[in-house]
């Protein structure tokens, strides 16, 4: 009996060294699965660092583009448009006009009543109209004769808040979202389509063109006065309101921005000088490139794999599209070297573009003490369940400097802008104030982004230039931004009422 106590004793013993180094050995194992994760984030931190000095040669960066892209066509990745929008609302616009918002699976219509005399909008009415799924893949005849017949109806019902005067035509402020070249104010080729569009036999067409043959199919009497983008929309809206606003940018899915320029400044206009001596550049800063962005191997993978290769590399960086997209990236390298969720690799993580930026804000901004929201995100989207508090904790942080980059390298972009004005100086004798007008979804809903882009900015320029320089919202540059400039191009701009 004692040697059969003995030898339990022995086994019992022996059993319980090894459920110990099997826990020491699990534990040395989560502690370096946990290492790794963190030397992951960190590589990320430090190789997608955007310190002050790195700040400012991307800044240095964007006004020499700027100047390449201005002295020719190709002369930079910055395309540089001139849009031929050479004179910006004043708020003595007046009468009635109309906006039409094409660049989605929806178009909107618009109609203003404009007061004069700086006394602003007095009405709107809009329409939103889905466009059915075959005209975005049919021809550009069904498309067009679709938007024409949607634009007559709404026309059709405008009401006593709107006064057209006798024998005037309508006019409309057309917001094509879509890569076009410009060729007037009221006229541009369509280079491609994109957002799910595919329409072959309009590319190379005149947009505006194409609209107005539409239009007059369905015995519509309207004019198009100016073919604009959601940019130049936005800085029209803000000048009409406010008229320190020099510059607009945009921060949503995508990004871009637009600004005054004066004319002798564009090298490439070869036309007469307007009479206003300026002329608002298209930018298409999204198609940014430097040796001085911070650029990581999720970077370069994300722009291999993108529709278009080597083109919008700021873009993809610092817009709504992508940031979502960099943090599953992130996570799913974490995921498969260092078992952040767990021994498998969750399915869902190796989907592209599942995490949306949208969800990436919400779980940056997360304020719960058990981070409730990150851990619904990540098991409603990724199917990752019980997750833990530390873990958690990582995704927050990854979230925060992705987003941080981002929103850095957007503000280094707008001081690359106000550099290339003469903004970014202060001038006795000048008026220094300086506005630039921001829309987008991105900076309208991210709150943690927008806040830094802006402190950034602020760390930029200095406390005293600081005083002097700031942005503001402005919302529906597509819109109410467009008919505006319908309003200041208007063949009638010079009549009296």
């Amino acid at each position: 009996m004692k040697k059969a106590a003995v030898g339990a004793a022995v086994i019992g013993a022996a059993a319980m060294c090894a459920a110990a180094a099997l826990i020491v050995r699990q534990r040395m194992r989560n502690s370096c699965r946990w290492a790794r994760a963190m030397a992951i984030l960190k590589e990320f931190e430090e190789k997608g660092g955007t310190p002050t000095a790195k700040l400012r040669q991307v800044a240095d960066a964007m006004t020499v583009e700027m100047h390449a892209g201005l002295a020719s066509e190709g002369g930079s990745k910055l395309r540089m448009l001139i849009s031929y929008v050479d004179s910006l609302p004043t708020g003595e616009e007046e009468g009635v006009f109309y906006a039409l918002d094409l660049g989605g699976t929806n178009f909107r219509v618009l109609r203003v009543q404009l007061g004069g005399k700086g006394r602003g909008v007095l009405n709107q009415e809009f329409a939103e109209v889905p466009i059915p799924p075959h005209l975005m893949v049919g021809t550009s005849k069904e498309l067009f004769d679709y938007i024409a017949e949607e634009l007559a109806k709404f026309a059709a019902e405008e009401g006593e808040g709107f006064h057209l005067p006798t024998g005037r035509q309508r006019e409309l402020g057309f917001t094509f979202s879509f890569p076009v070249m410009p060729l007037s104010i009221c006229s541009g080729t369509i280079i491609r389509w994109s957002k799910g569009f595919s329409i072959a036999d309009a590319v190379g067409q005149d947009v505006v063109a194409e609209l107005t043959k539409a239009m007059e199919r369905k015995g519509l009497d309207m004019r198009v006065s100016a073919l604009v983008n959601d940019t130049i929309g936005t800085l029209a809206g803000g000048r009409y309101t406010n008229k320190d606003i020099a510059a607009a940018v945009i921060l949503g899915t995508g990004t871009n921005a637009a600004y005054v320029e004066r004319i002798q400044a564009i090298p490439k206009w070869h036309g007469p000088p307007p009479k206003s001596g300026e002329m608002v550049i298209n930018m298409e800063w999204g198609n940014f490139r430097s040796s001085h962005l911070p650029l990581m191997e999720y970077d370069h993978a994300l722009d291999a794999e993108s529709l278009n290769p080597g083109e919008h590399i700021f873009e993809k960086i610092t817009s709504g599209m992508y940031l979502g997209e960099i943090v599953r990236r992130v996570l799913l390298r974490m995921a498969e070297e260092a078992a952040l969720f767990g021994d498998t690799v969750p399915p869902k993580l190796k989907i592209p573009f599942v995490l949306r930026t949208p969800d990436m804000s919400a779980m940056h901004q997360d304020t719960s003490s058990d981070l409730r929201v990150v851990g619904n995100k990540l098991k409603g989207i990724l199917e990752i369940s019980n997750t833990n508090l530390k873990t958690k904790k990582v995704v927050v942080e990854l979230c925060n400097v992705v987003a941080t980059r981002g929103a850095r390298l957007a503000a280094a972009g707008i001081l690359g802008v106000l550099k290339k004005m003469g903004r970014d100086t202060m001038r006795e004798g000048e008026s220094n104030k300086t506005v630039i007008a921001m829309d987008g979804g991105l900076y309208e809903h991210y709150t943690e982004y927008r806040k830094c882009m802006e402190n950034t900015l602020g760390e930029l320029l200095g406390e005293d230039l600081s005083k002097c320089v700031s942005v503001e919202h402005f919302n529906d540059g597509s819109g109410i931004g467009a008919a505006l400039l319908a309003a200041s191009h208007s063949r009638y701009s010079h009549d009296e009422i």
